[in-house]
């Protein structure tokens, strides 16, 4: 059936139901002016920029679909729906917080989840936090996960909300860097987005025996940018 085209100057209004209050915080904490510092930390892309692995569009898409399906990206979603189940048991946080601390393949990848993790529970505390009480050094997606958990956000939207928040911030390290233009960089995310949603999905159910990776240039590239000469960014 062919659509109407309607005249100039026609208004049409739509309605859709009101986003809830869970939703909105969600979009806050994820947001880029959000205070956890994430633009402070590349993620070994500042390395991998300079070695060359990293030189374009294209490269920087493959390098981040490594990194979302075989890296951190896919621990990461393990470790924030984990979290997310256990907000209200604090024994339980401490001891996914201290696995997520003993995963982290390189100094610079600890203190950058740490960094992130602590600035988050900071920022946020004026929603009011889950059961942290004596847990110290709180690794990031163990923080959002377990502050969506509290707020009953959906497990599902805020792994692939944080998923999503990642990507983007080590696309916008690597469009300073190579550098690319903000409009390559759109579409390097777009261009992730079945990724991004297929690691989501994948990591529902898992364990935490699941996390792990095989994407061990980007394990190389955090541990080589601690003794990198020239250096913009943390990590």
């Amino acid at each position: 059936m062919r659509a109407e085209r309607l005249p100039i100057g026609t208004t049409m209004r739509i309605t859709m139901p009101m986003a809830d209050a869970p939703f909105l915080r969600l979009l806050a904490w994820l947001s880029p002016a959000f205070p956890t510092g994430g633009f402070a930390w590349s993620h070994g892309v500042e390395w991998a920029v300079e070695a060359g692995d990293i030189s374009n569009e294209a490269s920087l898409q493959d390098w981040l679909a490594d990194v979302l399906q075989h890296g951190s990206g896919r621990a990461d979603a393990i470790l924030l729906r984990h979290a997310h189940a256990a907000f209200a048991d604090a024994a339980a946080l401490a001891r996914i917080a201290e696995f997520a601390r003993a995963a982290q393949p390189a100094r610079e990848r600890l203190a950058e989840t740490l960094g992130q993790g602590n600035a988050f529970i900071q920022a946020a505390a004026a929603w009011g936090m889950p059961a942290f009480a004596g847990i110290v050094d709180i690794p990031y997606p163990v923080a959002v996960g377990a502050l969506a958990g509290a707020h009953a956000i959906a497990a599902d939207c805020a792994c692939a909300g944080f998923i999503q928040a990642g990507t983007a911030s080590m696309i916008s390290a690597a469009v300073r860097l190579v550098p690319l233009g903000q409009t390559a960089g759109l579409r390097v995310l777009a261009g992730l987005e079945a990724v991004i949603l297929a690691v989501a999905t994948e990591t529902r159910g898992a364990a935490l025996d699941d996390v792990g990776g095989a994407c061990w240039r980007a394990d190389f590239a955090s541990m080589r940018h601690e003794t990198q000469y020239t250096r913009l960014f943390r990590s």
